[in-house]
Parts: structure tokens; C-alpha cells; sequence
């Protein structure tokens, strides 16, 4: 099925999120917060929906394990009914979905708090019935609680993965935001208005802008956003705006007195105040914060790119990549005739990547373009031209170079599977960075290369964030945040949001 390396592909095909790029639309004016906000209309709707799925779940265990006959006892001493039992998890359960702030607005439609607020919730009914059982000495069967857990867990991901979508569709059209104010200097303001707009999924609208001193003065907007007036007056300006939030992002015109009274300010008003750190992109098991005589510290621990940890994701990245390849072994064939059937050449297509800590490596991938692709590029360039802000990578939809079987193959990400292979080699992790190409690496600018401190990855943030619609700035940002701040309980996330892209077959072309 082997063959020699056909020419350089200067493209690459991955899965990509439903979240491609989205086009500014005008907020609604619809009020995020209050008895008639969307908030609380949307979080009621998640309460019943939790209700439901957790119900069902728990009603279908009781069933597989015990027929549906439900006064049958727990084993020990005054043992209630499992029925009681099914009832106590259920209200447990939704009341720490609701405890845990599954529901939150401020988490809902954007990023991978919600499902792990969720997953917690869940972990902590099941923690809490092992407690129960271990005090009691109640002997709850293994089956019923084997069976419930998971799939209630898995039923709820899935419910609120279709909540989600919702709750995109909806923003694109300008509902369901929360509109905000940015307090700050010049250029950090223009920075967080490019930000916020740039995902707009997450749903933050920004009406207006407060700058300190007499620079409010000599700027009428910034980045298309109204200047309201000075930082001093922010409370007031942004209550008059009906505003939602107040957004302090790094000014130093106002000093840590005047911040807390621009809180006192807002109290009762209903507006919130969202303060941003002035150092970015960091997250997770790095972050902490400490009170020091009322002064809320934030640590920041530097990166680490070796133990435990990441022997561990070695340890699985290797063992489900062997898995994999068992179970795909016969689809995989499959696809080898088919392209060895249409177009002459090998079936796989190799090629050069630059790996973890600058080292080469291999890369496998099914050959999705005719053996000339590599030929026909510079025609190609001269044509279609290069994609403003995205010099380093070329992307082109309807590529001519690319198969019938090749574009089925894209489509569904299927020309990515042989990357296990490097995966059960060491050359690569099921979640990474992008693996860049050698010639891509000689344009990258100062910083860049901390991206190959870790092992590129068969899938990613730069897939699950519309990959294929991303600039070069947006994928190098996604690249550098997942090396500082990965973690196994956010690859489960990404490699989950990965699965429902490839099952879309969008973006990737």
C-alpha cells in the first residue's frame, strides 16, 4: 500500500469547528440580565433539559439492571427501595448542576468550562453515593451506578453540545449577547475590541468605549466602537449606554482606590464589572490567586514542559493510537484501493514536519491530491494569490490538484488517519500544536517557536477554532496558548469538540 513520497502538499486538510468565521452583525438590545433577560429564560431551559436527560438516564438504569420492578431493596441494613434511591440521585444530581454553575450565562456557547462543569457536577454524585454507601454500609449495585453515571454524564454532554449550537446560531444573528464597555488606554482598548469581536460566539458585545484623561477627547471611535467619554466617568456613561458589563482593561490612569470605588459605583445598577489581568493568555493549573491585605494576587507559574504529566499523555497518546489503528485497519484498506483505483501514485503521501523541540519528522497522510500537486503550485500561487494575513499558509477551496476521492476524504478528515502512526511513534500527540512545515518555520517571526516545545498534534485548538478560516496571527495565538496551558481534561474536550467537527465535515477543505 506504501510508495514513495509524492511531492511537498503544501496545504493540509483537518477537521474545523462549526465556529468558523463569523460576521459582525449589530447587537441586540435585548437585556442579558433581570427576571425577563435571556439569562434567565435560557438558564431555566437548561434546568428543565437537566431534568429530563438525568431522569430518563437514571429511569433506563434502574430498568437494564432491575426490570422496571422498583421497590426491590438495597442490600443491607434498612436498605431503602431503589426507586427512592433513583429519586435522591436525580434531585442530587440537577441541584449540583445547578450548584456547580453548569448553567451560568457567563460560561454558556464559548470555550470548555461548561462541559467541565458539568463532568465535575458529575464526578460529585458519584463521589457523594460512595460516601453514602461507605457510612451506611449500603451495598448499591455496581451495574446500576456503572450504567447511570457515564451515560447520564455522556447524555448531558450531548444535550448541552445541541444547546450550544443554539446558542451560536443565535449570536450569529446578534441575540444572546451581553453588551459591555471598555474602560482603558488607547491601544488596549483597540486591542480588546478586535478580541471580543473576533469570537463573537462567546458573546460579549462592545457599545462603547471610556478613556482616561483628555484622550477621550481626540478619538470619536476606536475599531468602530462609539468613545463615550473619560475613564472617571465610566459608571455613569456605561448605566446611560444600558450597558451590561463595565470591561477595566489595563489602565493605570486610575489607581487600585479608584478601581474599587468604580465597583461601588456599579452596585445595584446591574452592571457587572469584568476586570483583565495585563498579562494574557495563561489559564488552567497555572493560574491561582492569593489575598493580600484585600489586594487579590494572581501567580502565574511558569510552563513546564516535562514530568509526570506529560508522561502520562505519551502513555495514552500511545496506547489509544494502537487502539485506533487496530479498530481502523479495514476501513483504512478500504480507502487505499479507492485512491490507488482513481489516480496512479502511492497511497500514502509523506512529507517533512518539524516536530517538538525543532526535530524532523515524517508525517503520514492517505494522498488526497494528484502526483504533479507540488508542479502545479506556482501556477496556482500566481492565480488565486496569497490570502491577506495569512502569507505563510496557502489555502484554497476548490483545489484542482485535489482528487474525487481526495475531497471525500478531506471533507471528513479521513487523509489525517495514518497520523496515528506517528503518533505510535513518538513523532506526534493526539493533540498539539499544527505541525508546520520546514519552509514555514524560516518566515516565523521572534516567539513563534515556542509552539515546538510540545508535540504537534493530529488535531487541536487551531481545528476546533476554524482552522481553515483562521489568519496566521489567530492559528500562531491558539498554537502558543495550548503549549502553556494545556492539560488532559482539556484534550478530552478538544479531541470531543474534534469528533463533532469531523461528523459536520465542515471547514476543512
Amino acid at each position: 500500500m506504501g510508495g514513495a513520497a509524492v511531492a511537498e502538499d503544501p496545504s493540509e486538510t483537518t477537521p474545523s469547528d462549526v465556529t468558523g468565521a463569523v460576521p459582525l452583525v449589530r447587537p441586540s438590545t435585548q437585556r442579558m440580565r433581570g427576571r425577563r433577560g435571556w439569562a434567565k429564560k435560557y438558564e431555566r431551559r437548561l434546568a428543565v433539559s437537566d431534568l429530563f436527560v438525568v431522569t430518563l438516564s437514571m429511569a433506563l438504569a434502574h430498568g437494564v439492571r432491575f426490570g422496571w420492578e422498583p421497590f426491590i431493596p438495597v442490600q443491607g441494613d434498612n436498605g431503602p427501595a431503589y426507586a427512592l434511591v433513583t429519586v435522591a440521585i436525580i434531585v442530587v444530581w440537577v441541584v449540583l448542576l445547578g450548584w456547580s454553575k453548569s448553567r451560568d450565562a457567563a460560561v454558556l456557547g464559548h470555550g470548555p468550562e461548561e462541559f467541565q462543569r458539568v463532568m465535575h457536577a458529575s464526578w460529585l454524585v458519584f463521589a457523594g453515593i460512595a460516601i453514602v454507601g461507605f457510612l451506611t454500609q449500603w451495598q448499591i449495585s455496581r451495574g446500576y451506578l456503572l450504567f447511570a453515571i457515564p451515560f447520564g454524564t455522556l447524555m448531558l454532554l450531548v444535550y448541552r453540545a445541541a444547546w450550544r449550537s443554539l446558542v451560536k446560531s443565535q449570536r450569529d444573528a446578534g441575540q444572546l449577547q451581553a453588551q459591555c464597555v471598555v474602560v482603558g488606554p488607547p491601544k488596549t482598548v483597540r486591542q480588546m475590541i478586535r478580541r471580543l469581536h473576533s469570537v463573537p460566539r462567546a458573546g460579549y458585545a462592545v457599545i462603547g468605549a471610556c478613556l482616561p484623561g483628555s484622550g477621550a477627547d481626540r478619538h470619536e471611535s476606536i475599531e468602530g466602537v462609539s468613545v463615550l467619554g473619560g475613564a472617571d466617568d465610566a459608571a455613569e456613561l456605561a448605566i446611560h449606554a444600558n450597558a451590561e458589563y463595565v470591561i477595566l482593561a489595563g489602565t493605570d490612569a486610575m489607581s487600585l482606590r479608584e478601581t474599587k470605588e468604580l465597583g461601588w459605583e456599579l452596585e445595584g445598577t446591574g452592571v457587572g464589572l469584568i476586570v483583565v489581568p495585563t498579562i494574557v493568555d495563561v489559564a488552567g493549573p497555572r493560574v491561582s490567586m492569593s489575598p493580600v491585605d484585600g489586594l487579590p494576587l494572581m501567580h502565574v507559574d511558569a510552563p513546564r514542559f516535562e514530568g509526570g504529566r506529560y508522561a502520562l499523555k505519551n502513555t495514552l497518546d500511545r496506547i489509544t493510537a494502537f487502539m485506533g489503528l487496530l479498530v481502523l485497519a479495514i476501513p483504512m484498506a478500504l480507502v487505499a484501493i479507492a485512491i490507488k483505483l482513481e489516480s496512479p501514485g502511492p497511497v500514502f503521501f509523506k512529507q517533512i514536519r518539524v516536530g517538538v523541540d525543532h526535530r524532523l519528522f515524517t508525517m503520514y497522510k492517505f494522498r488526497s491530491m494528484y502526483t504533479d500537486a507540488e508542479q502545479r503550485l506556482a501556477a496556482l500561487h500566481a492565480v488565486q494569490g496569497v490570502d491577506a494575513g495569512n502569507e505563510v499558509l496557502f489555502k484554497m477551496k476548490d483545489d484542482p490538484r485535489v482528487t474525487r476521492v481526495g475531497k471525500f476524504l478531506r471533507r471528513f478528515s479521513i487523509d489525517e488517519l495514518p497520523q496515528l502512526i506517528n503518533v505510535l511513534k513518538g513523532n506526534m500527540s493526539l493533540v498539539g500544536p499544527r505541525p508546520p512545515l520546514p519552509r514555514e518555520v524560516e518566515q516565523w517571526e521572534e516567539n513563534v517557536g515556542r509552539r515546538q516545545l510540545v508535540k504537534p498534534g493530529l488535531t487541536g485548538l487551531w481545528q476546533v477554532s476554524g482552522r481553515s478560516d483562521l489568519d496566521w496571527e489567530q492559528s500562531v495565538r491558539l498554537d502558543l496558548y495550548y503549549a502553556e496551558n494545556w492539560s488532559i481534561g482539556g484534550d478530552l474536550v478538544i479531541l470531543a469538540r474534534t469528533a463533532w467537527a469531523v461528523v459536520a465535515g465542515r471547514g476543512a477543505y
